[in-house]
Formats: structure tokens, sequence, C-alpha cells
């Protein structure tokens, strides 16, 4: 055994010295949470460059203008026909309360909807808190609604849907982050058969989500983090905090089988599957640093919380849990659950894994061809996959105020779906964009693909530089006319006006356009992020495991896991088969970032697999075991582990595919799919074919990759009494 490793080096100091070692893994966690909670969070104003959406941002930036948030209150009927004077006296009495408010810069004159059945007043409010501007509205609008019950008086706006979707996606959250918790402690539990076994994973990834949130918000200074990286953290953090704890914690209960000391098992899991962990922290803190390639926020603040729960997962398997398992020692076995510490403790030879070995190990090409066929075949979906945000009509309709923008988008189409067109031009010119923007707006109003209430007016800045004007379409979002709407705004119509004024830049944003280009901004940089995880990926394989093979179908299996994953998430999500079993509404696509994102995360957590069960293959191959046998040994030894650590990132993914926003749904399936198929299949059926099959040719390496002892390019022979040798 290599004492002089660091990994085993660190394992001795906290086994012999554990009090000090936990007593300073706890005050780094506080150390790190309170770091966050001093600096706060900065939290990040945009998207990055990701095309015209980009410039016609900066160009309403420019303007300077003041972009006061505006809340509609709108007035319809329960049923029938709306009661026209009764809702305008409604409205006078809407107008004088929303008046005497004190968060309440102007309020509109009432205004009918194009068919007579509704009535909106809109109401601007002053900057200050949200909350607390937006409350006293909500709590207005629902005493009038009281006092006069034969009509249907409701609020929308932004302020009010960002208050109720908070609140539910926040209980959403919160019931996913609860769940969590016990289904990954009962796969513990079944895993290790005892509580206490159980806990100490667990304990271990909860202390590293926790300090890496606080780093996270730390880093958020210098890269302004999203709303939604504590919930990748958790995620992240809870998938492999609890795999590295569950490799260690199982090799080390392992040799103490065999009747070693406390500190020498320590000391072999640290020289083991210590160092495998360290590999596979490697390879996936690199597929996270991919994200960066695309030069996203979003992308950007995941990659940065990501990271960081990463490494301090690693750090912490590596130093405060040696000092657990030694303090504790055998007391780690107690207390027992009876019918299940039986079969975890069996020392009867299994035959589970041997019979599913058997026709890889037996009949490798045939197999391997069974295999690989049906991976293709399952991923084949993916070639189809369209790229789209989730947009307002994708959100959960189990809130009043969604059910109400419904109404209120029916009524006043141009509420919805909108253009933002923006243009930039001498102060000089602003007579000659103005008759522009009226002859556009005039070629607008007898195209079916654009809304006509009107309701929208230009704005000017006060250096009569930056005009801005919103032109609705009547159509959803994330729908083809939406898309076709701006199109012909972009390549058509704003050309044809607003392009013959001298000196004037334009640009059309908006969530339609934002939505385009941020697909084609995904799909261009998508090969840029897989060929940078790819090369490293591999280079971190070949000098770990000195064999440029093994490093190629790391590689390549991986991508048959990825491509699965693909297929399975655009099966599901763009069609409607499966809306009823998971609770969702198909838009016809996957998430525009979901593909990048998850193939990063996919590609570094099935590297926890793979090194993992390669290292043991190898320890074989290193004690002079046949390559075949090897495979079996390894793959039927590891086997346990690989599946349990699997069924508690699946436990945990499953449980973010039952949230209610669709993001999270296709990213939870994803996740759960691809990890499923990883541990199966590709574990179980792909590798040991491919391994048997070549044989000896497993470990080729260049001269200059072989280790330094090695006269042959196979690993060299050992006694079968040898202590076993460590990965790398």
């Amino acid at each position: 055994m290599a004492r002089g490793q660091i990994t085993v080096r660190a394992a001795r100091w906290s086994a012999t010295h554990p009090w000090r070692a936990i007593a300073m893994w706890v005050a780094v966690v506080i150390a790190c949470f309170a770091i966050g909670s001093v600096t706060g969070t900065k939290k990040s104003e945009g998207d990055g460059d990701i095309g015209e959406v980009t410039r016609s941002e900066q160009i309403v930036k420019d303007g300077n203008f003041a972009d006061p948030d505006v809340e509609s209150v709108l007035i319809t009927a329960p049923s029938g026909t709306l009661d026209q004077a009764e809702a305008a006296k409604v409205a006078g009495v809407v107008i004088q309360r929303m008046r005497a408010l004190g968060g309440v810069a102007d309020v509109s004159q009432p205004t009918p909807s194009p068919n007579k059945d509704a009535l909106i007043v809109r109401v601007t409010l002053k900057d200050g808190e949200e909350d607390a501007r937006v409350q006293p509205l909500l709590d207005t609008t629902a005493q009038i609604q009281q006092e006069n019950p034969q009509l249907r008086i409701e609020e929308v706006g932004g302020l009010s849907i960002g208050q109720a979707l908070e609140k539910t996606l926040g209980e959403d959250f919160k019931r996913a982050e609860i769940f969590s918790l016990p289904v990954t402690l009962a796969i513990l539990l079944v895993a290790f058969g005892a509580l206490i076994a159980a806990s100490v994973p667990l304990l271990l990834a909860l202390s590293a989500v926790a300090a890496a949130i606080g780093l996270s918000a730390a880093a958020s200074q210098l890269v302004p983090a999203v709303d939604a990286v504590n919930s990748v953290i958790l995620l992240i953090g809870m998938a492999v905090g609890v795999d590295y704890s569950l490799f260690y914690l199982r090799r080390e209960r392992e040799e103490r089988a065999k009747g070693r000391s406390h500190v020498d098992a320590v000391e072999i899991a640290a020289a083991t599957s210590g160092h495998a962990v360290v590999v596979s922290g490697t390879a996936v803190i690199i597929s996270m640093a991919g994200l960066f390639l695309a030069r996203d926020v979003v992308f950007s603040s995941f990659a940065v919380g990501s990271i960081l729960v990463v490494a301090v997962a690693v750090i912490g398997s590596l130093t405060v849990l040696p000092a657990v398992l030694a303090k504790l020692g055998r007391w780690v076995d107690k207390p027992r659950i009876p019918l299940v510490w039986r079969l975890t403790a069996s020392k009867a030879k299994p035959r589970f894994w041997p019979a599913v070995l058997k026709p890889a190990l037996k009949y490798p090409v045939a197999t391997l061809l069974v295999a690989v066929t049906a991976l293709l075949a399952v991923s084949a979906p993916a070639l189809g996959m369209t790229l789209k945000f989730p947009g307002t009509e994708d959100l959960p309709r189990t809130t009043p105020v969604m059910q109400a923008y419904d109404r209120l988008t029916a009524a006043f189409p141009s509420t919805g779906t909108s253009h933002e067109v923006a243009i930039k031009a001498p102060a000089n010119q602003a007579p000659a964009v103005q008759a522009a923007l009226a002859e556009l707006v005039q070629r607008t109003k007898s195209d079916k693909l654009y809304a006509q209430d009107g309701l929208e007016e230009p704005r000017v800045s006060k250096d009569g530089t930056v005009t801005v004007l919103e032109i609705a379409t009547p159509f959803e979002g994330g729908s083809q006319q939406a898309r076709d709407s701006l199109t012909k705004l972009r390549t058509e119509l704003m050309p044809q006006t607003i392009g013959k004024v001298p000196g004037a830049a334009y640009a059309v944003g908006g969530f339609v356009a934002a939505d385009v280009d941020y697909a084609a901004h995904t799909k261009a940089k998508l090969p840029l992020v897989i060929g940078f995880v790819l090369l490293l990926t591999m280079i971190v394989m070949m000098v770990t495991f000195r064999s440029v093979v093994v490093a190629i179908t790391a590689i390549v299996l991986n991508l048959l896991s990825a491509g699965a994953a693909y297929g399975v998430v655009t099966a599901v999500f763009q069609n409607t088969w499966a809306e009823g079993i998971l609770d969702f509404r198909s838009n016809g696509a996957v998430v525009s970032w979901l593909p990048l994102f998850l193939f990063v995360v996919l590609f570094g957590l099935s590297m926890d697999y793979h090194v993992f069960v390669v290292s043991r293959i190898r320890e074989a191959v290193l004690r002079g075991v046949p390559t075949k046998q090897a495979v079996a040994e390894g793959i039927t030894g590891s086997a346990g582990v690989v599946t349990s650590a699997a069924a508690v990132m699946i436990g945990v993914f499953a449980v973010f595919a039952t949230l209610s926003t669709l993001d999270m749904k296709q990213l939870g399936v994803g996740l759960a799919v691809a990890i499923l198929i990883d541990a199966t299949i590709i574990r179980a059926v792909v590798l040991p074919s491919i391994m048997t099959l070549l044989g000896d040719a497993n470990w080729w390496a260049p001269r200059w990759l072989r280790p330094r002892t090695a006269k042959h390019a196979t690993p060299p022979a050992a006694e079968p009494e040898r202590e076993l040798t460590p990965v790398g």
C-alpha cells in the first residue's frame, strides 16, 4: 500500500487525531456558511451575450427609462355577459381606493377589451420592496371582490405573479428537499443494515451542501448567481456527497471484516476508494468547468455551485470521514436492523450479479452488439430534439393568479406575449423614427400574427435617442406562430421600416426572442463544451489508469449513457403520452439549457461508477488475475456499493422530477434515467463485454504513459497475497 499517497497520509492523521479532525471540519463548515451570510448573494442581471436579444436589452438600458412595475385589475363576469355599467361602477371604486394607497404612483382609467367582455384598470407602482408594494394592492382587490360577488375582480401583474409563484415553488422545493432526506436515508439503511452507518454519508453530504451554499454566496460577488443555484448545489451535493462516503465506508467495512484494525482499514480505504473519489471528483469538476465555455450567466453560476460542492464533498470524504470511522469503530454497525443486517453482512457468495454478468463474459461480442443497439435505439428520439424556454403558459395553473393571467391575456392579447422593439438613433432623427414606427404599427395591424388591442404606446428616452415599443402577438410564447411573428419582424418589417432611418440601430427582444436566441446560442456552444469535457476527462483517465484504451472506453460508454438520457427526455417531454404520469403539459420541446447542463452533469457523475468499478478490476489485474476473471471479480465486488450509490442518486433525482416546473421535471427525469441506465446496462453489460473482448489490450499505453516500473504493455502481475495497490 502506498503510504506516501496524500489520501493515505490525510486518512492516517485524521484516524489518529479524530476529535481534532472532526472539530476542524465543523469549524470549516460553520465558517463557510458564515462567510456566505456576511457577504450575501449577488444576483445576476442578464443572460450574457446570446445574440440580438442582448443587443435589444442594451439599447433599452442605454435609454435610462424609468421602468415602474404595473399591476392590472381585471373585471369580468363569473359567467354570461359582463354588465358594462356595473363593471364601470366597480372600476371607479378600484381607481379611488388604489390611488389612496401609499405605494401607488398612478392609476389609469378603465379600458374595455375589444370584445367588451372585460374591463382593465392599470396601476403603476412606486419603487420599493416588492412585497411591501404589492400586498396592499392584493388586499384591496380582495376586499373589493368580497363587496361585489356578482363580478370577478382579480389582480394580475409581474409582482403578484412572482409573489404567488415564489410561494408555490418555494414550498415545492422545500417539499423536495424534505422528501430527499428520508428517501436517501431509507436507501442507505438497506445498503448498510445499520442506522449509524446509514447516517454518516447523509450527514457528510448535508455538511458539504451547507458549506458550498455559503461559499457560493461569497463567490457570487465575482460570478453573479441565479435563483436556482442552491437547488443545483443540493441536487449535486446530495448525489456526490453520499456516493463518495458510500464508496469509502463500504471499503472500510470490507477491510475490517477481513480482520484489519480500524486505522489499517481506513488506510486501505483511503488508498483505494479514497483515490477513486479524488479521480471521480476531479472528473466531475472538469465536466462542470466546461460550463464556463458557454459564456452564459446561468451556466457559470451552476458551474461555480457544482464545483464548490463537489470539492467540499471530496475534501470531507478524505478528512473528516476517516476520523468519524476511526472514532466510531465497530459502533458504526449499530444499531442493526435485524433482517436487513443479515442480508448486508452475509458472506455467502452472491448469485445475482454473476448471473447478470454471465452473457457478457461468455458471449461478449453478441452481448455488446445487443446492448449497444438497444442504447442507440433509446437515443434515437434525441435526433428530433427541439429546444424552447418554458413560457408563462408552462407555469403551474394551480394558483388563482395564473388562472387570472389566462383570462387577462384572453381578453387583452397585448398583455401576454410581446416583442420588444428597441431603436437607437441620433436625436435629430426622432421624427423619422416616429414615422417609421407608425408605418411599422400600421403594417402589424393588418397581420394576424400580431395583437390589435393597442394598449401599449412607444417610450422615448429623455435625450430622444432611444425609442422602445412593445408589439404583441396573440399566441403563446412557445408557439410556432409567436416565432413566426418574431422572424417576420426581424427579417421583413423592421428592415423595411426602421432600417430606412439614417444612423438607426435596432433590435427585437422579448421572451420569444430570448427563447429563439438562447436555443441557437446553446446549440452553438454545445460542441465546444462537449469537446472540452471529453478531452480533459480522457487525459485524467489516461493518467489515472495508465491506459489509452481504458480512457477511450470510458468516453464511449459515457456518451452512450448521455445519448440514452437525451432520447428518453425527448420522447417523454416532446410528446403527450406521459403527461398524466408526470403531471405536466407538454410544450413539444426540451428546455433550452437542459442538453448542455445534462451532459456535463451526467458525464461527471457517470465517472463515479466507472472509476470505482475499473479501479476494482485493475486491482485484481495487478494481483495477477486474468482480465476476464478480474472483470467478474471487480464488477461483482463493486456491484453492491454501485447499486446503492445509484439508488441514492435516482431517489434524489426522482424527487426533483415531482416538482411543478417543467425544467426541474425534465432535469430530474433525465438524471434519474441516465443514472439508472449507467449503473445497470452500461456497467453490468456493456463494460464487462468490451473489457472481456479486449482482454490484455485494455491496458495498452504508449511508453511515455506507462508506470516507470512497468516493462510490458499490460500491468505487472503481483503475488496473490500482495496488499491491494491503489489506482494510478
